[in-house]
């Protein structure tokens, strides 16, 4: 199945943090493995970032398996990265966010991986401080739906 993120409200192509580090150029993108793929402007009207996944009934329930699924069995998740891209192209990473199975109400998973239906997660970009989102992004800042 597919994950499509969709993502608005994005912070901009600048950001500075509290310790005063500036970024350039900045980036968001699906971490596939330990690279950033997908990467969207961070000054782009919508980001949108799709992840194949597997949706696999085994003794523990309903797991969620594939090459953008990070964490173990019970605690699986999707990163959201975001970096500076330098001019040569290499992309680095100053942030994450968490998009965490556990947090998509448990009907909706079982009725994708019975219904062979993908999911969206729709989100702002730009978290309360005004910077790329990070951390656990939980509901409401997240909605979960099938498509």
């Amino acid at each position: 199945m597919q994950i499509r993120i969709v993502g608005t409200e994005l912070p901009g192509r600048r950001f500075c943090n509290a310790e005063g580090d500036a970024y350039d150029n900045v980036h968001v993108g699906l971490q596939r493995g330990k690279e950033p793929v997908q990467l969207v402007p961070g000054d782009a009207v919508r980001a949108e970032l799709v992840a194949e996944v597997a949706l696999v009934r085994g003794d523990h329930g309903l797991d969620v398996r594939g090459p953008f699924v990070h964490g173990p069995r019970g605690e699986r998740f999707l990163y959201l990265t975001w970096g500076a891209v330098g001019d040569g192209g290499a992309f680095a990473m100053f942030r994450r966010a968490k998009l965490c199975f556990a947090d998509i109400d448990p009907a909706l998973l079982a009725r994708a991986a019975d219904e062979g239906r993908d999911l969206e997660a729709a989100l702002a970009l730009t978290d309360d401080r005004g910077g790329p989102r990070c951390a656990r992004v939980k509901p409401p800042a997240i909605r979960w739906r099938l498509v």
